[in-house]
């Protein structure tokens, strides 16, 4: 009886992961993302109606076409980022935690410079055009800063990460829930990026 009781609160036991099924946080980090995803199919889908509405000129007079340019900057910039994520989940399995050290970073640098690039382009957009001058301004600043708000938290929640492994936190071969969450998230942002590239830049001019 006693050693039954050891095995499961022992330290060994609660430094461990056992591998038996998706984690409690795996789902609730599932059901966040999917919340999310609907989001941004609500607000993706206002912008379609509100651009066939309006009519074949769109954005509407005085706005011009996004320049598409900064935009593809910004993709080739974090899209890419799911990749050192990707490699630190793969090497933090392996117990390799200067591979989850090395891809946080990575990540984190390619996020946070996806995150200037947006504020460039709002410096230039609000000479233009504000969230209160039409549909269009609307849509184009509560979609992109919306999203800018997800890379942001995505952002911390790597921060985080960044940091507990340098302060020799509890990662391993059998202790990588967390990073197999955030890299869940992560990913997610970077597929909506891609749905908003098209949206929002690319088919005003299609």
């Amino acid at each position: 009886m006693t050693r039954g009781i050891a095995a499961v609160t022992g330290t060994e036991a609660l430094t461990t992961e056992l591998p038996v099924g998706r984690s409690t946080g795996w789902w609730g980090m599932v059901m966040f993302v999917v919340t999310e995803a609907t989001l941004f199919a609500c607000l993706l889908g206002s912008y379609f109606y509100l651009r066939f509405q309006y009519g074949a000129q769109w954005p509407p007079p005085g706005i011009e076409p996004p320049e598409l340019l900064l935009p593809l900057v910004m993709t080739a910039v974090l899209v890419p980022s799911s990749l050192p994520v990707v490699w630190a989940e793969r090497g933090i399995r392996k117990g390799q935690r200067w591979r989850l050290r090395s891809g946080l970073a990575a990540t984190l640098l390619l996020g946070v410079t996806f995150l200037a690039l947006q504020a460039t382009e709002y410096a230039d957009k609000l000479r233009h055009f504000t969230i209160t001058t039409d549909a269009y301004g609307s849509l184009f600043y509560v979609v992109t800063g919306f999203h800018g708000l997800h890379v942001a938290v995505g952002l911390t929640m790597i921060t985080w990460l960044l940091v507990a492994s340098l302060r020799g936190g509890s990662f391993g071969a059998h202790r990588h829930d967390r990073v197999r969450n955030v890299a869940l998230y992560w990913h997610f942002v970077d597929a909506v990026w891609v749905a908003i590239l098209f949206t929002v830049y690319l088919s005003p001019r299609l």
